[in-house]
């Protein structure tokens, strides 16, 4: 998995791009604080070779809270700045510092 940030000189947004590589996957989708968790609102596209990719515009000089939702599961992201515990979830989120 992988997350790219490309930060924008004429705005304060960051172009986040989000890379799941599976194969055996039908859907994944970014769900996060920044979409009110919403599994419908981010889903990321399947591309030929199998992985799931989408980008995302968000606020800089922010950070969210996300997890990946592949095929009904959340996956958290091994590459995240950082790990927040959410007692609703009783798991860890992923934070993205931007």
């Amino acid at each position: 998995m992988a997350i790219k940030k490309q930060f924008l000189k004429s705005k304060p947004v960051c172009k986040v791009t989000f890379t799941v590589p599976t194969e055996n996957a039908n859907n994944v989708a970014v769900v996060g604080n920044f979409n009110e968790w919403n599994a419908e609102a981010t889903p990321l596209k399947k591309l030929k070779n199998g992985s799931f990719k989408g980008t995302v515009d968000l606020e800089a000089n922010n950070s969210y809270e996300f997890r990946y939702l592949i095929d009904g599961e959340y996956v958290n992201e091994v590459e995240a700045d950082a790990f927040a515990w959410n007692d609703f979830a009783s798991a860890e989120n992923c934070v993205i510092k931007l």
